[in-house]
């Protein structure tokens, strides 16, 4: 038998923005307790958004994590010995931190100077349907087309 799943804690918005994705990225971005440093990195990046863009910092960041969360995804299923890959919607909330998540490793990967530039290139090419987030987006809802005939053993 499952445990029970553990409550959500709320999200405090965070205090330049007054919002709450950027409360929940900054947390998924740090290292070791550096709150403060990946907060720093985090502002920097959306600066260098406006300046790039010319246009609202947050606007892009939640448009470019609207474009790279998915609405399916594969889980393995183990069906009488024999493992399929079942696609699955996504909730919402997974969905947000799929996201983030991708845009902050793929951000990582990025060659460039600091990460904030790294992360504010990352934001800009996921904002407009571009980049490596983006296609890891893609790739996911791929997969899970081509194992359609799966979609059963839910």
């Amino acid at each position: 038998m499952r445990r029970k799943t553990p409550v959500k804690r709320p999200v405090v918005p965070d205090a330049k923005f007054n919002n709450e994705h950027v409360t929940m990225f900054v947390n998924r971005m740090m290292y070791g307790g550096k709150k403060s440093t990946a907060l720093g990195v985090m502002y920097e990046a959306l600066d260098l958004v406006a300046d790039r863009t010319k246009k609202d910092p947050i606007e892009v960041f939640e448009t470019a994590l609207r474009n790279v969360q998915p609405t399916v995804e594969v889980k393995p299923r183990r069906v009488g010995g024999s493992t399929y890959q079942v696609p699955v919607e996504v909730r919402s909330y997974r969905g947000i931190t799929l996201a983030m998540r991708w845009i902050i490793q793929n951000a990582r990967k990025r060659s460039g100077k600091s990460m904030a530039q790294k992360l504010s290139a990352e934001l800009i090419d996921a904002s407009t349907g571009q980049g490596a987030s983006v296609k890891r987006k893609d790739e996911t809802h791929r997969m899970a087309e081509a194992n359609r005939a799966f979609a059963h053993f839910r």
